[in-house]
């Protein structure tokens, strides 16, 4: 499809300008004064002032056309409003089920220098997922899928329903971009930036580019990866303020 093509696809920006006000559920994005609609067609309204103010932040970016590939803060928005508030349930099932093969627990077995890497700096953020939540992982060398002890799979669960919709939707985010739910809770709590998680997760990938170098295609997807990571960075630092 052609550039022109795919521009003729989107919508052409209507607005003046993007602002977050208060209303009585929270922040509502206004686009002249007008909130707009979610998929399902229910107002965007953010649940903290900095969170409403990032997403605001989007739609003012937003140029000729409306280009929402720009926007992932509104679209996750979107997802909290209009799924996690009906499933609920199947959403924290997604985060335990990440936490089941967590990445974290996958250990290399060779070569040496990267074995203590991932045990010193995958470990600390296990002994705080147990520290901080009471979660107990068991680590294990080699690729073969081992399980988690039940009982952490059943707090993970547990503390995932405890979650407001959209810190709901950002752990499920984060799960999934990391592979790993600890790393996602502790962006979270703001026990990691979104960048340094991120780093954690690619921890195999960038002992292979020290050695090797790093060629095109895995940097340019890692450059992607880093927008995401800086994305639900900024999205939980806005839901905690």
């Amino acid at each position: 499809m052609s550039d022109k093509s795919e521009l003729l696809l989107k919508p052409k920006r209507f607005y003046k300008s993007a602002a977050a006000a208060p209303v009585e559920q929270g922040f509502a994005i206004q686009l002249d004064g007008r909130t707009p609609k979610s998929p399902a067609r229910k107002p965007l309204v953010a649940p903290t002032q900095a969170l409403g103010a990032m997403i605001a932040a989007e739609w003012e970016a937003q140029v000729e056309y409306i280009d929402n590939s720009l926007m992932p803060a509104t679209r996750l928005a979107f997802t909290a409003i209009d799924r996690i508030a009906e499933t609920r349930a199947e959403v924290a099932r997604e985060i335990t089920a990440y936490a089941a093969s967590d990445h974290l627990c996958y250990r290399a077995e060779s070569p040496r220098v990267l074995v203590e890497r991932q045990e010193r700096e995958w470990g600390a953020v296990l002994d705080w997922a147990r520290a901080e939540h009471g979660l107990v992982f068991t680590p294990v060398a080699g690729i073969i899928h081992a399980p988690q002890p039940p009982e952490t799979l059943a707090s993970v669960e547990a503390l995932a329903l405890t979650l407001d919709d959209f810190a709901l939707a950002g752990v499920a985010f984060a799960a999934g971009l990391f592979g790993s739910t600890v790393l996602g809770l502790a962006v979270r709590a703001g026990q990691l930036a979104g960048q340094q998680a991120l780093d954690l997760s690619r921890l195999d990938e960038i002992y292979q580019a020290e050695q090797w170098g790093e060629d095109a295609e895995a940097k340019a997807r890692a450059e992607a990866l880093a927008v995401e990571a800086a994305m639900i960075d900024r999205w939980f630092a806005a839901l905690r303020h």
